[in-house]
């Protein structure tokens, strides 16, 4: 759902970078409850995950594509406000570095793709987490699933409002939201897995799954009262650098070798924007030129390699931010 440039009118593309720019300043203050010396690491390994599994495209409709969005991932393991900064972090490396999605709209792609995704994604995933009673995967599923047809409906609003041509908004709304609920039940049958697999080996890194289990309170026949259950997940000692380099190399894989095999159909919106006349308001972007653009191809190098590439610049710059935005508790890792 990168939007390009042209798509939107100047007073829109600047109205929406202000928002994801006070959107971006507020996650950075907010993301100091969320992080310290352990999780820090955390958050730049999701970021490099979700920028990895972005390109691994996944038909969902003839002669369409979808691609995860993340932002109900990233909300779920490391705290909606570090998800914010993670999905920021991913977005401008793929724009400035790859060319994918438009400079002017960078704004507009954090605005849609970052903060409503994390916002609805994580507004779900508390609801059905408290209605049933901690399923954390199933919460997990649903807040995906939700939050990919929520960010198209947003873009479509925002296309009625500054949009560069006149098509009716009924019908794109329809177009978008129809296309993205297919690409959200993929969404979400990755960030189902995802959170679970985490959940199976590091229950204390899944930020979503804190304070979700009860504690149950029996009463003996002597009237004395004891609790079972409730209990954070604890920590592994020792055990957080051998899942950062699963993790990583699990990212590499995807994005230098699955890489390889994801669907060339366009995306949802770009089928979309097709079909509905607009795709020709998309301009050329500044960096279209560069050798990594749109994942190497313009400069003839191997998608595997620009996703490599890709991965550990975003592994370094969203571990840089959470470590800087960290609270300064010292914790054993």
């Amino acid at each position: 759902m990168h939007v390009p440039d042209g798509f939107f009118n100047a007073a829109t593309s600047v109205s929406a970078g202000v928002v994801a720019a006070a959107g971006v300043a507020v996650c950075l203050r907010g993301a100091r409850r969320e992080l310290d010396d352990r999780t820090a690491p955390m958050a730049g390994l999701v970021a490099a995950f979700i920028f990895a599994v972005q390109m691994l495209n996944f038909p969902v409709a003839a002669g369409t594509s979808g691609h995860l969005l993340g932002g109900a991932l990233a909300a779920i393991l490391v705290g909606p406000y570090t998800g914010v900064l993670c999905m920021a972090v991913v977005l401008l490396v793929q724009c400035v570095l790859f060319a994918d999605g438009g400079l002017t709209a960078l704004g507009i792609n954090i605005t849609i793709m970052g903060i409503v995704t994390v916002l609805v994604g994580w507004g779900v995933f508390r609801l059905v987490a408290r209605v049933t009673r901690g399923r954390v995967v199933v919460a997990a599923f649903l807040a995906a699933l939700v939050s990919v047809p929520s960010a198209a409906l947003v873009f479509a609003l925002l296309f009625w409002v500054g949009g560069t041509a006149p098509v009716e908004v009924g019908a794109v709304a329809a177009a978008m939201g129809g296309v993205h609920v297919l690409i959200g039940i993929g969404e979400a049958l990755i960030t189902a897995m995802t959170v679970g697999a985490v959940l199976a080996v590091r229950p204390d890194l899944v930020y979503g799954a804190r304070g979700l289990a009860k504690p149950l309170v029996l009463r003996g026949a002597d009237g004395e009262t004891t609790t079972v259950g409730g209990q954070e997940p604890a920590a592994a000692p020792g055990a957080l650098r051998p899942f950062l380099l699963g993790g990583i190399g699990l990212t590499l894989v995807l994005a230098g070798i699955a890489s390889f095999f994801a669907s060339s159909s366009p995306d949802g919106l770009e089928a979309v924007a097709e079909n509905k006349g607009f795709l020709s308001q998309a301009s050329d972007h500044l960096f279209g030129s560069w050798a990594l653009a749109d994942y190497g191809e313009v400069g003839g190098i191997p998608v595997g390699v620009a996703g490599i590439v890709g991965v550990g610049l975003v592994l370094l710059v969203a571990g840089g931010v959470a470590y800087a935005a960290r609270s300064r508790t010292k914790v054993k890792v």
